[in-house]
């Protein structure tokens, strides 16, 4: 048996973009002496690669240089899916978007290079309303570019992974996908209330 099943392996490209492009905040995992490194960062795709920035005092901003090997997941929308919302008998089950992809990282040491980066993500997670531009001028950037390293991840495999009630009948994969929307609305008001 193959696993997972070829109906939740998404390998078309734009999708797979798509997920990066909506969900950018990224998991970065390093390994070092068989110990995790992981960090939580927006990535962006630019020219087939993906560009970051770390705080240069995160453990990890050392293992992101000389083409060590890195694993990035991205999460999309996720959720429960109950029996109940299909028209035929089923059991339980989870439906949700993740990418995995894994490459080699390097630093770019420029800090003309580190400057611009930052004013394009900034521009690119701003978007489509761009209500707040950072201004090249801007001192607080200035100062702060000393604590930040630039990396740029060369990507060597793509991996979309996308269940979503794919294998049960066109009306059942529709409730499941409607259902998808619904609890991931209901269930960040839920959660916030709780937390925040």
């Amino acid at each position: 048996m193959n696993y997972p099943p070829k109906h939740h392996q998404d390998n078309d490209k734009a999708h797979l973009i798509e997920v990066i492009k909506t969900y950018p905040l990224a998991t970065l995992i390093s390994v070092e002496n068989n110990e995790p490194l992981i960090t939580h960062l927006p990535l962006v795709l630019e020219d087939e690669k993906l560009i970051g920035h770390i705080d240069i005092y995160n453990p990890q901003a050392k293992l992101l240089r000389d083409n060590k090997d890195v694993t990035i997941l991205f999460s999309g929308p996720q959720c429960y899916i109950s029996p109940s919302i299909y028209s035929t008998t089923q059991l339980p089950t989870w439906n949700y978007i993740k990418l995995h992809l894994k490459g080699t990282v390097k630093a770019i040491e420029s800090k003309t290079a580190l400057k611009q980066s930052l004013i394009t993500m900034t521009e690119f997670l701003e978007a489509p309303d761009h209500k707040y531009v950072l201004e090249p001028d801007n001192p607080r950037l200035d100062r702060n570019l000393d604590y930040i390293e630039m990396f740029e991840i060369n990507i060597r495999s793509w991996e979309g992974k996308f269940k979503l009630s794919q294998d049960k009948k066109p009306k059942d994969t529709e409730n499941a996908r409607a259902q998808l929307i619904r609890a991931n609305q209901a269930s960040v008001k839920q959660f916030l209330d709780k937390v925040f």
